[in-house]
Parts: structure tokens; sequence; C-alpha cells
């Protein structure tokens, strides 16, 4: 089981959360409930309302989208947070591979953690900008 120190600390290795200072990714920590998943567990379906985010803590995941298989991902990998932030629907599917702990923050506590530290929302929004091609 993780602390709060360590939760803090695998989410610092998170690209989204790389830019927080540590008072930041101790609020994200907060929220992050640990949870664990045996192999073959959908984790996210493509085209269904996102209500979660995950944080790969440990294990592996296959990713897919329309069908087609991703690049695997495992360690601090994260999954979910476009849902959250716009209120589509999950662009690809998630499954475990392995037995895998995972952070988990619902979509409610997201929202409000946003809500409440907005500097977390502003770099966020700014790591997410970041990953846009220019089309240039």
């Amino acid at each position: 089981m993780f602390g709060k120190n360590a939760k803090a600390e695998m989410l610092k290795r998170v690209p989204l959360f790389s830019d927080c200072s540590r008072a930041e990714l101790a609020r994200v920590a907060e929220i992050a409930d640990e949870m664990a998943f045996p192999p073959g567990r959908t984790l996210i379906q493509e085209g269904k309302p996102g209500r979660e985010f995950f944080v790969i803590a440990d294990g592996s995941v296959d990713v897919r989208r329309k069908g087609r298989r991703l690049p695997q991902r495992g360690d601090a990998s994260f999954f979910g947070e476009m849902a959250l932030l716009t209120g589509k629907p999950r662009n690809a599917s998630v499954t475990t591979t392995s037995p895998v702990r995972a952070l988990v923050i619902t979509d409610r506590a997201f929202k409000q953690l946003l809500d409440e530290v907005p500097s977390i929302r502003a770099k966020i929004l700014t790591n997410l900008a970041s990953r846009i091609p220019d089309g240039s």
C-alpha cells in the first residue's frame, strides 16, 4: 500500500503532473485511491463515458483504438484524462495484461481538484496543449 509521499513521487513521474509543486502533488495524492486489477480486466472501454483517470503503478496494459493495438504501456503510464477534461467518450480501450496496481482518480474528485487548485489546472492544460501537433 502506498503512503501519501509514495503516491506523490509516483505522480511526479507522470508527464501530466511533472510541472506540479510538492504541495500540488500532495493534493493530487490525497484524491488518488490505490486499486489492484487482475490480468484481462478492461479498465477503459472505447466509446464509453469517462468516469475515472488511471495512473499505472505496477504492471502493464494493452491499448487498442478502433481495434488496432497501440504500443504496450506500463509503469507511470496514465489514461482517461482526456475524457474527464473534455466530457467526450473514451478514445481507446485499455485492458490489463498482467496484475496491475494503479492510482485511480474519479471524475468528481478530479474536477473538484481542478476547481479548488487553479494552478494545477493551468499546468495540466499547458501540458496537454504541448502534446497537440502544431500542424506546421
